[in-house]
């Protein structure tokens, strides 16, 4: 089988090297010019005890110019008595493009304003993004991401699942923007 050789196409803009450009070596020494440039100039800062090179020494130092929003740990929230603002509605779980959120919910028939309360929620860190979508999808304001994330660097995959305990206990939040309804005593407990 005699086979044709392929005829490349030419394009009216296409680029035309000149010979400089064809000895790659030149290049190539171009930059590693540059590179070492850096290289020296953010040596010759580390060795006068300046600041070079944006080095941090994480977790034992943070960064100083992190955002304010800056989207670490998660939380959930607290009613009035404890227990967590959720609702078990798995909006949260549903909008995550990680899938890492897992709700069981339970039910309370004593709890007339919402009966459905979470009795498994847990969160999977080795899979997170912290896109901050299951905070935006909360309609109870049950969920918030912290900007700290201590513990999280670790070389135990099982110590990466967060339960609600966890959540709930690590930085208690009871300031809901939209607060549990309280009960007929006022003491925050639903009718």
């Amino acid at each position: 089988m005699k086979t044709t050789p392929r005829i490349r196409r030419e394009y009216w803009n296409q680029p035309t090297m000149n010979w400089w450009e064809r000895m790659y070596l030149f290049e190539v020494m171009r930059g590693l010019g540059i590179t070492g440039g850096v290289f020296l100039r953010n040596m010759g800062k580390w060795i006068t005890g300046r600041k070079g090179a944006l080095t941090t020494y994480y977790p034992e130092e943070t960064r100083f110019d992190y955002a304010a929003g800056n989207r670490g740990k998660h939380i959930l929230t607290q009613r009035p008595d404890g227990r967590p603002q959720c609702i078990a509605c798995n909006l949260c779980a549903t909008v995550c493009p990680a899938k890492v959120i897992e709700i069981e919910a339970g039910f309370d028939p004593d709890d007339k304003a919402h009966p459905k309360f979470p009795a498994r929620f847990e969160i999977d860190y080795s899979r997170c993004v912290f896109c901050g979508m299951c905070v935006e999808a909360c309609p109870e304001d049950a969920i918030r991401m912290v900007k700290e994330v201590p513990g999280l660097p670790t070389d135990d995959r099982s110590r990466l699942w967060l339960g609600k305990e966890e959540l709930l206990r690590w930085q208690p939040a009871r300031n809901a923007a939209k607060p549990y309804p309280p009960g007929p005593s006022g003491t925050g407990e639903a009718p």
